[in-house]
């Protein structure tokens, strides 16, 4: 019995160091690069940055498969008496709503939650107000006064639930780290400084822990908090390819989940499919913003929160059509309350 446990014990070792090993190396990335068809890898963290790291940005937390929540199949505003276009992107549709093309980065927090859902819902407030609120949301205040309602903060959380928040508590502006922009700014240091290099604390520092929930602006402070606020009216899951497009077309962009695989790290340019072998790491969160095609392969456009040296300039393309990774299974999206606001 000592023995099989003992080998069962050498067997996790070996797999844990050849996940440590492979993950970031150049061999993986050049295995990669003769397998997939439509993506090309490259070098997006320090090779040495261990998996442990890479899976603490992954902050989906599972469980939303049951759909607790408003299911949406179709809309009567949905502008459905023409063909949906080969190709949408909401960066040129609203070229006013500037904090659509904007990457964040989550820091060594996993907030991916917090910031696809509420840089949805700015964008789509945005769309909704023909430009005249054009600012970011505070992922601060999403990620820490949630509570447990949306999860655990930087130990991940539920996109819907993040939503739901909005209805009936709402959330204030709030830029990027560093600044005074808006009501509360994010307080988690980007894991990529100003001359791209990887931080220290990112790569080998502790997680970063919750931060305690703040009921005033520490932004800039001429805001009033309890103003400030902005909600949804309704939240709801997108079921179907295209009524996640009509969606996008009528309201702007929406939230989406998915499986991330180990080759995905190293994700550079093309339209990404799994490659064959490659190893379950943990559930993701983006902000969903169009799609296309790329030599006849269809495609998804979504931001990451990986700051913009990861991947594409920050953003990727996901195979459209046939829940690639499970990235069709359970979008999420709101609608914003706008009345009275302007």
């Amino acid at each position: 019995m000592s023995n099989f446990i003992i080998v069962i014990c050498a067997i996790f070792l070996s797999v844990y160091f050849t996940e440590q090993t492979q993950t970031l190396s150049e061999e993986y990335i050049n295995h990669i690069n003769r397998v997939a068809k439509t993506w090309k890898a490259g070098y997006n963290f320090p090779i040495d940055t261990s998996i442990e790291k890479l899976k603490l940005l992954l902050g989906l937390k599972k469980g939303e498969g049951n759909f607790k929540g408003t299911i949406k199949v179709r809309d009567p505003l949905y502008v459905t008496d023409y063909l949906i276009p080969p190709s949408f992107d909401a960066r040129t549709q609203w070229p006013n709503c500037t904090t659509i093309g904007q990457v964040r980065d989550q820091g060594n927090c996993g907030s991916c939650w917090a910031i696809s859902t509420a840089g949805a819902f700015g964008d789509r407030l945005c769309v909704a107000t023909n430009g005249s609120f054009n600012q970011l949301l505070s992922i601060d205040e999403l990620t820490f006064c949630c509570g447990k309602s949306c999860g655990n903060g930087c130990f991940g959380g539920i996109p819907y639930k993040a939503w739901e928040y909005f209805i009936n508590h709402g959330v204030v502006t709030g830029g990027n780290y560093g600044t005074s922009d808006g009501c509360e700014p994010y307080r988690i240091k980007p894991c990529f400084n100003e001359k791209g290099q990887y931080t220290y604390t990112c790569k080998y520092g502790f997680f970063k822990y919750n931060h305690k929930c703040v009921s005033e602006c520490y932004g800039n402070k001429t805001i009033d908090y309890t103003s400030d606020h902005y909600k949804t009216k309704i939240v709801y899951y997108i079921m179907g390819v295209s009524t996640m497009q009509y969606d996008i077309m009528r309201y702007g962009p929406i939230e989406m989940s998915f499986s991330v695989f180990h080759d995905f790290f190293n994700y550079k340019s093309g339209v990404y499919t799994k490659t064959e072998g490659a190893s379950y790491a943990g559930g993701h969160s983006v902000k969903l913003i169009g799609w296309g095609e790329e030599y006849g392969i269809p495609y998804w456009l979504a931001i990451n929160s990986w700051g913009v040296q990861w991947g594409d300039n920050g953003l990727f393309k996901i195979r459209r059509g046939i829940n690639e990774c499970n990235c069709e299974n359970e979008p999420t999206a709101g609608v914003p309350k706008v009345k009275n606001i302007y």
